[in-house]
């Protein structure tokens, strides 16, 4: 296993819960209106037409992900839900986020080690995926493999210098969103540009996600215990606007119905 055990400030016990859902919005911000996930569209809805799932379950979902942008392009007019969630979920990003026809969210936490049973559905984790150790990114492919449920990871940091570098560029589209974000709220000025902590701590936590990412050789040996004849995996890179998305991809092996190709 190539991946280092780092941390991130916004990860731990005594961050501010209050800070973090700013981050968490301001990175849901930088995301749909750059969309920077557009170009995994097609391999997502490839794969929940698959798996045949009519509702996504979004673990690990922040301000509310890149989901604004990227389910028109998902959907394409289909009858699909998305549902949000997250183990401290930040509800008034979410409620905004869900404003979108099609998305709900929970509001209660959901742990995605050991998704809840009434939450059936194809699973994606957005920019997530690193924060998690070995054990626990684990468990979370095993839990969707035992339950025959889709499950698909996508991340854009990568360990490489390219990459860092433009971690530099997080924090100011970060400002740049506060500036125009309705409505106006007191604590996103003082702290994104009064005191700029946000953009400050985007770029340092930004630079650590790089640093403790996952490469392609982890994601495969993340998934070697976890091989089954009615569960496939797909491992690789999307080329994106400005970086390429590294994605793993888990999808039940579905009986086709008598009468029709493979």
């Amino acid at each position: 296993m190539q991946r280092q055990r780092w941390f991130e400030l916004h990860d731990q016990a005594w961050f501010p819960a209050t800070l973090r859902d700013l981050m968490t919005e301001a990175l849901e911000a930088v995301w749909n209106a750059n969309r920077t996930y557009a170009c995994i569209a097609p391999l997502l809805r490839e794969a929940i037409t698959r798996s045949g799932a009519t509702r996504i379950v979004d673990l690990c979902s922040g301000g509310g992900g890149p989901w604004p942008s990227l389910y028109p392009q998902l959907a394409q007019g289909r009858n699909l839900e998305v549902c949000l969630t997250d183990l401290y979920p930040n509800e008034r990003a979410l409620a905004q986020a869900a404003q979108t026809p099609g998305i709900t969210f929970r509001p209660e936490p959901v742990n995605a080690q050991c998704v809840p049973p009434d939450l059936r559905g194809f699973r994606t984790i957005f920019s997530s995926f690193h924060h998690l150790d070995p054990p626990a990114a684990c468990a979370i492919l095993a839990d969707a493999c035992d339950r025959g449920e889709g499950i698909a990871v996508f991340e854009g940091a990568r360990r490489n210098a390219s990459t860092l570098a433009l971690t530099i560029g997080v924090p100011l589209l970060a400002m740049q969103a506060a500036a125009t974000a309705r409505p106006v709220r007191w604590r996103r000025v003082l702290l994104t540009w009064l005191i700029p902590v946000v953009p400050a701590v985007l770029w340092i936590d930004g630079i650590l996600s790089c640093l403790r990412s996952y490469s392609l050789a982890d994601l495969r040996e993340l998934t070697e215990g976890l091989s089954a004849p009615d569960y496939a995996w797909q491992i690789g890179e999307v080329p994106g606007r400005r970086v390429a998305i590294r994605y793993l991809v888990g999808t039940p092996v579905r009986e086709a119905a008598p009468g029709t190709s493979p």
